[in-house]
């Protein structure tokens, strides 16, 4: 993860950040409290959010909404590369619904 704007940066209430994710990685099962946006601009993906399955590649977006399990899968072949954003102090939980707290990328 690369920080690209967070309150922490002087930035306002929104994060902004660079997730690369090496061929065949695999996310954690885990949620958040509110709205993510992932655009991918290089490489693919599998996501599954919600119960459903999406295949993405660069170019593609994937609105991610609060309170929904989500995971991403990197492409086997070349990973991936996405810029998210997610307002700041968002905190993580666990697919069971545990408190993760805030990940350091978006304070």
């Amino acid at each position: 993860m690369t920080t690209f704007a967070s309150p922490a940066q002087g930035g306002s209430g929104r994060s902004l950040w660079r997730v690369d994710a090496h061929p065949g990685a695999v996310g954690p099962v885990h949620d958040f409290d509110v709205e993510q946006v992932w655009s991918w601009i290089a490489g693919a993906a599998t996501v599954e959010l919600g119960g459903e399955t999406f295949a993405v590649a660069a170019g593609d977006t994937v609105v991610m909404p609060a309170r929904t399990v989500r995971r991403v899968l990197a492409d086997p072949d070349a990973g991936y590369t996405a810029v998210v954003a997610a307002p700041a102090g968002a905190r993580a939980m666990s697919a069971d619904g545990a408190d993760l707290g805030v990940p350091p990328w978006i304070v």
